[in-house]
């Protein structure tokens, strides 16, 4: 499967798939689905699975004083609730994505035919995991939040040299993130160090949902992750996680920024033809000093160059000195490409441009008399 499938997704994340309940989670998805929708962008919405029951120790499991296992068991959803969300997803036209933190939890995503898996910055060294996500034949998408170089690399090439369709996410994990916690530059740093990799941008920010991602698109990133959430039934929602409208903002700064961008950074891209016809009004025409006769070959001296250009005229562009006339030309008249003989004449880009390129000469002005 080729990393098409990462380029301009956006991800939603679902943290904790909200509080385990399964109406919430229902709400959230088809609350999101209609900005996506309105706003034209490809997404996904991202679920977290866990096998909770086996996930945490069972000496463990009353221990209150211990943030995360307290979280993961209030969180809790069974695998057929699990199974609604992804299908709901699914029937919204969006993409399917989990990040699962254990081995059953990647079972269940080749069960419930999940998209991408996703793999978080605390997961990027678990070996046993990564084997488990590598086999299960799934893009994959990776954050690199607190990760040193050589763990990212290792990461990398576990994925690429396995032929997994693999994107690495730039992330900064605090929740939330201010806007000198960004460290956009990371999107460079990544980009240069792991060519033919999908890089983008995983963020927790607290503040904006605009300029920061005109800043990572236009750097290159070409996937985005927030958290997502709605204000639904009182319950307080997370600083760091994006509301539909702000996730409208969100989108319409990336939309906005795609059109700045225009096309392929790769490659020079197509002038347009009223940008060229401004440009040529801008050319200096070549023009005879003299009456000059068939046969001459022409010099700076028998020529000066001025606006305005006219078509079919060579231009200071073109002229070299030492083309020859195929016919006179009158004082102050125009040297046609058509009128004489040079190594360019034959030039099949000359050939296309030249005819159209410039004014139409009025009447009277004089020109190479080709029948003389």
């Amino acid at each position: 499967m080729p990393n098409d499938i990462f380029q301009d997704l956006f991800v939603l994340e679902l943290a904790n798939n909200h509080w385990g309940k399964l109406d919430r989670g229902l709400k959230i998805i088809d609350d999101f689905a209609r900005v996506v929708a309105a706003e034209g962008v490809k997404a996904s919405i991202k679920l977290q699975f866990r096998d909770v029951d086996n996930f945490i120790h069972a000496d463990y499991r009353d221990a209150e004083d211990i943030r995360y296992i307290k979280k993961t068991l209030a969180t809790q959803m069974p695998w057929d609730s699990l199974r609604q969300l992804v299908q709901a997803v699914r029937n919204h036209g969006m993409l399917t994505m989990v990040t699962p933190f254990d081995e059953v939890s990647v079972d269940k995503c080749v069960e419930f035919g999940v998209d991408i898996l996703k793999i978080a910055s605390s997961d990027i060294r678990d070996k046993t995991l990564l084997r488990k996500i590598a086999s299960a034949g799934k893009p994959v998408i990776a954050s690199s939040g607190g990760a040193d170089e050589h763990h990212i690399d290792e990461l990398v090439e576990y994925f690429t040299s396995r032929d997994v369709p693999f994107a690495l996410n730039h992330c900064v994990s605090l929740y939330p993130s201010k806007d000198s916690d960004l460290e956009l530059n990371q999107i460079d740093y990544l980009q240069a160090r792991y060519p033919g990799v999908v890089v983008g941008l995983s963020t927790h920010e607290c503040r904006d949902w605009h300029d920061s991602i005109l800043i990572a698109y236009a750097k290159g990133a070409r996937t985005f992750e927030r958290h997502i959430d709605i204000d639904h039934e009182g319950v307080p929602v997370s600083a760091y996680c994006t509301k539909p409208e702000q996730a409208e903002v969100w989108f319409r700064a990336f939309n906005k920024a795609k059109e700045m961008c225009g096309g392929s950074g790769a490659q020079r891209r197509e002038v347009p033809a009223g940008e060229r016809e401004y440009l040529d009004a801008l050319v200096r025409g070549v023009y005879a000093k003299r009456a000059l006769p068939a046969g001459h070959k022409l010099t700076e001296e028998d020529v000066y160059f001025t606006v305005p250009l006219l078509k079919g005229q060579i231009s200071t562009r073109e002229f070299e000195g030492g083309e020859v006339l195929k016919a006179p030309v009158q004082a102050d008249g125009a040297v046609q490409l058509g009128a004489i003989d040079a190594h360019y004449v034959n030039n099949p880009e000359l050939l296309r441009l030249v005819p159209d390129r410039g004014m139409e000469g009025r009447q009277g002005v004089r020109k190479v008399a080709v029948n003389e």
